[in-house]
């Protein structure tokens, strides 16, 4: 059984008394990442914000997870969209194991989606309401925002200049909102990330709307800050973690890394689940056919995702410490 891997953990209080969406910016809201309504799911469609609010509609299993697929939502919203996707197709009445199936496919790389639909599916299995143990699942993940966002803010020290990539979600969006309520003035720099520009698109108004100092830059420009001086920490999430400290992330992740080590700053990438089975063969790399047409006759090449070797890595963020 797997259920137990986050039983007890329905707290969803921080420490100063705010509740975990109170602290989250807009966008990492539960309601604002995903909701049921008249027995749909709706997807907020992150490659339309921040210019526009607009929702996916998606009547079946298939259709959530082609929009995950889609790039409608991504970084920790394939989690949420495939916990209210599974809900749903209990009660249809589908093969739930089938549904697991499914939307574990939609993104391969993310171990934490698959193992917890399968952890879930094991309880319902074992006589668990498929309804509880979602919720349960909900509630584990905000315990865990918050309690991994408390050992990253310990990492961040006034007057730091931190770069990250793509978007960070919960987990940094929290350490750097609590640095900032514990008086650490701090400055981040965030990246465009192409080409759905998520760092442009999402972390930059996310940080913006928390009132943290921050600046958006051109995926080209991160050395470049590094040499100046202005960068003292390199700090992502994680697509998938290795416990021989091998990370996922996010296609730039690795330039950016093999840069922070030529000049000496630390990169510490924030992880949910490490993988402690999974070796580097084991990785499934998600590519996309392109991004678009230039209009010439280009053809183009998108991997979704950089392997960052454990040597580039000082520290991964758990919930057990730094590993």
């Amino acid at each position: 059984m797997m259920k137990s891997f986050w039983r007890g953990s329905a707290m969803t209080m921080s420490a100063s008394g705010k509740s975990v969406e109170d602290l989250l910016p807009p966008f990492l809201r539960h309601d604002s990442i995903a909701y049921v309504k008249d027995g749909s799911l709706f997807m907020r469609d992150r490659r339309k914000l921040p210019l526009e609010i607009a929702d996916v509609e998606c009547r079946t299993t298939e259709e959530a997870a082609d929009a995950i697929n889609a790039m409608v939502t991504q970084g920790g919203g394939p989690l949420e969209v495939a916990l209210l996707a599974l809900l749903l197709a209990e009660r249809r009445g589908e093969d739930l194991a089938e549904a697991v199936s499914v939307l574990s496919a939609s993104r391969p790389t993310n171990s934490t989606m698959r193992r917890t639909l399968a952890a879930i599916l094991d309880d319902v299995r074992n006589g668990e309401d498929c309804g509880s143990a979602i919720q349960a699942a909900f509630d584990y993940y905000d315990s865990l925002y918050d309690s991994i966002s408390d050992i990253g803010e310990s990492l961040i020290s006034d007057g730091d200049g931190i770069l990250t990539r793509c978007f960070p979600e919960h987990t940094f969006m929290l350490s750097v909102r609590k640095a900032k309520e514990n008086g650490k003035r701090i400055k981040v720099f965030v990246p465009e990330t192409r080409p759905y520009l998520q760092g442009a698109k999402l972390t930059e108004p996310s940080l913006r709307a928390m009132g943290i100092e921050c600046y958006l830059i051109t995926d080209g420009m991160c050395a470049h800050y590094m040499a100046e001086g202005m960068i003292q920490k390199y700090m992502t999430a994680s697509d998938l973690a290795l416990s021989d400290r091998t990370v996922v992330n996010k296609t730039g992740t690795l330039s950016d890394a093999i840069a922070a080590k030529y000049f000496g700053i630390p990169y510490y990438a924030f992880s949910l689940s490490i993988d402690s089975g999974a070796r580097r063969e084991d990785i499934v790399l998600e590519e996309r056919d392109g991004w678009g047409e230039p209009g010439y006759g280009a053809s183009m090449l998108y991997p979704l995702f950089d392997v960052i070797p454990s040597g580039l890595v000082t520290g991964i963020v758990t919930k057990e410490g730094i590993l």
